[in-house]
């Protein structure tokens, strides 16, 4: 009897060390395939912004004329050929006022991931709104000032501080 047990014993330590080996080869290919969705994610919207760019009619600068070009909208159009916020996507709007909230100490990746209703425990969600965030540095709507901070430049908060961004200041 007990040569039966002592069997039984080493049988099911053998399959604990193949389910571990299995556990772990498990996790590497998932974190794997998240690195490879995370990557996807950001070429997609790195690729539908150039197309809305190539698509997007040419802006003239003639006269102080405001009205909104016909045609697809650029997610987010340069600081300089926009009247305000009103003219970002709902999501970025929603990121503006969040970095106005967050004010001088700036707003991080994980919390707009939370703003834009994104799970922010997730890699690939984080960096997709880090990306957003950069998109806005970019087009002179933010500045980076520290890695990974995220606020409005200086004249874009003393005009801020006489009312919200697009609210007639």
């Amino acid at each position: 009897m007990r040569a039966v047990l002592e069997a039984r014993r080493k049988a099911a330590a053998v399959r604990v060390e193949e389910l571990e080996a299995e556990l772990v080869r498990v996790r590497t290919d998932l974190a794997d395939a998240g690195e490879v969705l995370r990557r996807r994610v950001i070429g997609l919207e790195q690729y539908l912004e150039a197309l809305a760019e190539d698509e997007a009619p040419a802006v003239v600068a003639v006269g102080s004329s405001r009205t909104k070009p016909v045609g697809p909208r650029r997610a987010v159009p340069h600081r300089e050929n926009s009247a305000g916020v009103e003219d970002l996507s709902v999501d970025y709007q929603a990121l503006m006022a969040a970095v106005l909230d967050a004010g001088v100490d700036g707003l991080g990746a994980r919390r707009a991931a939370v703003v834009l209703g994104w799970d922010s425990a997730s890699v690939s969600r984080a960096e997709g709104a880090r990306a957003r965030l950069k998109r806005l540095v970019e087009r002179g709507w933010l500045v980076e000032e520290k890695p990974g901070r995220f606020m409005l430049s200086a004249l874009e908060q003393d005009a801020a501080d006489g009312g919200r961004p697009g609210g007639g200041s």
